[in-house]
């Protein structure tokens, strides 16, 4: 596991991200941890994950040229991740759509550089992959090609058949999905801590019963 992602998951703990626990997630599966992007709500948190993002687009290699955030979360992370890539000597575009196309002022529907070239979309977890399936549309609709998708937390669960949405996105698009993390990259760090131990069998557990194989 690259230390980037080790790093990663012990700061979603420390700012409460990351929770262990006994949680119903939406679709009514009984989960032991919780990871919820929203909580990364100060300056110092937000510049710290945007960091984790342009370490996590730079180590997987993918070609792009500029970066979109779906609305309403990915537009934060969007333009965080473009600063912390302009920091790393990586200086590329942003651009966000509106929830609502706007008929004054500038309006349409987007906001930012052009969508053009090879653009790399930025959100925080894919459940069920409907805002990355919209920006597919909107990207291939602008002419640009959509190169990848980069997300925080793999969360390696089944959607309603035997993949998940990740693998249905990569499937379907034949575009690959980045994670900063994976949940097997979670369970390697919890195994090694005797405080966490009860929290990996729990994830254990959970994993052998809504989990996917291994994916990227």
């Amino acid at each position: 596991m690259a230390d980037f992602r080790k790093d990663f998951i012990a700061f979603c703990i420390e700012q409460g991200v990351l929770g262990f626990g006994r949680f119903v997630t939406k679709s009514g599966r009984a989960t032991p941890y919780f990871f919820n992007a929203g909580l990364f709500n100060t300056g110092a948190a937000l510049e710290r994950l945007a960091q984790f993002y342009a370490k996590a687009i730079l180590a997987s290699g993918v070609g792009f040229d500029m970066l979109f955030g779906p609305a309403y979360k990915g537009i934060v992370l969007a333009a965080g991740a473009a600063m912390a890539l302009a920091r790393e000597g990586r200086d590329v575009p942003f651009a966000f759509n509106r929830k609502e196309v706007k008929s004054h002022g500038e309006g349409g529907e987007l906001i930012g550089a052009p969508l053009a070239g090879r653009v790399l979309i930025v959100d925080d977890v894919l459940t069920a992959g409907t805002a990355v399936r919209e920006s597919l549309e909107l990207i291939a609709g602008q002419g640009a090609t959509a190169v990848g998708v980069v997300i925080s937390l793999d969360r390696m669960e089944r959607g309603q058949g035997d993949l998940s949405a990740i693998q249905e996105i990569e499937l379907r698009h034949g575009i690959p999905v980045i994670s900063i993390a994976s949940l097997d990259d979670l369970m390697s760090w919890l195994q090694h801590r005797a405080e966490f131990r009860q929290n990996w069998s729990a994830i254990r557990d959970y994993r052998q019963l809504y989990g996917v194989a291994h994916h990227a």
